[in-house]
């Protein structure tokens, strides 16, 4: 009896086990499928919104076509989230998790210099100047490639296994002075709540890569952003008689020297890099006068959450150490910016073999890099995963392909289709993997 109840229950698991081989294969021929279909209508989305760039919380066209693109899709819509944000929830008609996925909206006060028929010719106010806006950076084609994603489960809603969250977010560049907004202020607001967001996926593409490339790595993946303004309290004196003074500026020097000395002598960087740069030191008024004060403005960046708290203490301790040294006194103030972009490292690993499905040997980890990205106040939240995804122009020689942030930023539209397959794989799976 009990042998023959084993084998029933073998029986029963085999053929659970090729019921959700078979649903996989299916969902895959068909994101491969649809992905192919749809590229050319991706591609007209992207150029509409690289052609119509809108600066930093004030996203209030797009958000309005793709406000009307998901309500054609008939999903639940939620406007004005973090002032111009749009979330649309899609619910399959089977029980499953719920994962969130993620594009940026806004462009960058940067000319565009590359002549296409798209080509941006778009000005707006920034700090209080009128100055040319564009898609330096490709969230225009990050949009788009949700849009698709966001057509392509809707079409098939009565097999999709969970609920997906399609998260578009305004003011990834950072906010204007004395404002909030971006991914800190959806969450504030609950967008990862009601339905609560079991993961999240984002991606960004990438114009140094080669097109089709994705790269991830688990861990810290983009750095920690933060400001420091160290201001030095001299004395001021005559620049004749020197020691009747407290001499900021000499004192700001070695201040250079030693914020230096944290990252090459105090920081173990084995174990995760860093990155301490003064950007601009302001002092005096003209020569034969030594100023009474000296600022120094620079950004940490840093790829360890535990380091950063570390290289915060280290900065205050050597300024005042300093300082103390000259006679002169400091303050230091820390802003702190985007935390650490952190891939779980059990996410990262389980959903590799989606990457790897879709990009075949063109999936490869990557080292970390030192920009910043506010996807990591969603994943400070809830596990998440940020790739990249490669898009270097064709007829371009890699070493001349124009970095992002540049007037002659350009991207490989072809790539998209693989960013398209890219998201809904990861979707696909992980809901395969967890539905009820």
């Amino acid at each position: 009896m009990l042998k023959r109840f084993f084998l029933i229950s073998l029986v029963l698991l085999a053929g659970t086990s090729a019921n959700a081989q078979q649903s996989a294969e299916t969902w895959h021929r068909y994101i491969d499928d649809s992905a192919a279909a749809m590229q050319s209508q991706v591609v007209d989305w992207r150029r509409h919104f690289h052609a119509h760039p809108e600066l930093s919380n004030r996203e209030f066209d797009t958000a309005e076509t793709i406000a009307d693109f998901l309500r054609s899709l008939d999903m639940e819509i939620t406007t004005g989230v973090a002032h111009t944000g749009v979330v649309g929830v899609l619910h399959g008609a089977l029980d499953g998790p719920v994962v969130g996925l993620r594009a940026d909206m806004d462009a960058l006060p940067v000319p565009s210099r590359v002549d296409l028929p798209f080509s941006p010719d778009v000005s707006s106010e920034y700090l209080g100047e009128e100055v040319p806006v564009s898609h330096a950076c490709g969230h225009d084609a990050h949009m788009a490639m949700l849009m698709g994603v966001a057509k392509m489960l809707a079409d098939r809603r009565e097999h999709l296994p969970g609920t997906v969250k399609f998260i578009f977010q305004p003011a990834e560049e950072g906010t204007p002075p004395g404002e909030e907004g971006g991914a800190e202020m959806m969450v504030a607001e609950g967008v990862l709540s009601d339905p609560d967001v079991d993961v999240i996926f984002g991606q960004h593409i990438w114009a140094p890569a080669p097109a089709g490339q994705i790269g991830y790595r688990p861990a810290g993946t983009m750095a920690a952003s933060d400001r420091f303004v160290i201001t030095v309290h001299g004395k001021q004196t005559h620049g004749s008689t020197p020691w009747t003074g407290v001499d900021p500026i000499t004192t700001a020097a070695q201040l250079v020297l030693g914020l230096n000395t944290i990252v090459s002598r105090q920081t173990e960087l084995t174990r995760a890099a860093a990155v301490i740069s003064v950007g601009r030191i302001r002092a005096g008024v003209r020569n034969n006068i030594i100023p009474e004060e000296a600022e120094l403005i620079g950004t940490i960046r840093t790829l360890d959450p535990a380091m950063r708290e570390k290289i915060h203490a280290d900065i205050r301790r050597t300024a005042e150490h300093i300082a103390a040294s000259q006679g002169a006194e400091v303050s230091v103030d820390i802003q702190l910016g985007y935390p650490v972009t952190y891939n779980d490292p059990g996410l990262t690993e389980a959903m590799a073999p989606s990457l790897q499905r879709v990009a075949g040997d063109k999936a490869v980890r990557i080292d970390a890099l030192t920009a910043a990205e506010d996807f990591s106040y969603f994943q400070r939240e809830v596990p998440g995963l940020y790739f990249f995804l490669g898009a270097a122009p064709r007829d371009i020689p890699r070493d001349e392909v124009a970095p992002h942030h540049t007037p002659d930023f350009r991207i490989e539209e072809s790539a998209m289709q693989t960013g398209v397959r890219a998201l809904a794989s990861l979707a696909i799976d992980y809901m395969l993997g967890h539905h009820d």
